[in-house]
């Protein structure tokens, strides 16, 4: 994991679109919970999974739908959604997007 607290970056730089993946890089790993930016290519997806933890999530670039237990919410550039605790959520890519997430344990 590279070092990106010590200079001033652009987020949406710091992950490039990949056709038909979806590409991740941990920014920072702490024991209290991490901080991940996702570029996923249009139609790209995480199926629905539970986490034992709270996580924000905030929309860089592109529109997504994240369900979160039986809501579906269109979430877009500069908009920020929590996907509580042991909720079931899912994401899918509308556009290709890119989202920063942050875990807290």
């Amino acid at each position: 994991m590279e070092d990106t607290a010590t200079k001033a970056q652009r987020l949406e730089d710091l992950a490039a679109y990949q056709p038909g993946a979806i590409v991740s890089r941990m920014l920072l790993k702490k024991p209290g919970g991490n901080v991940t930016l996702f570029a996923f290519s249009r139609s790209e997806s995480l199926s629905e999974h539970t986490t034992p933890h709270d996580a924000l999530v905030y929309v860089v670039d592109g529109e997504t739908d994240i369900d979160i237990g039986d809501e579906t919410h269109r979430v877009a550039a500069g908009e920020t959604i929590t996907l509580p605790a042991n909720v079931p959520h899912a994401v899918r890519a509308v556009t290709d997007f890119k989202m920063l997430l942050v875990m807290l344990k």
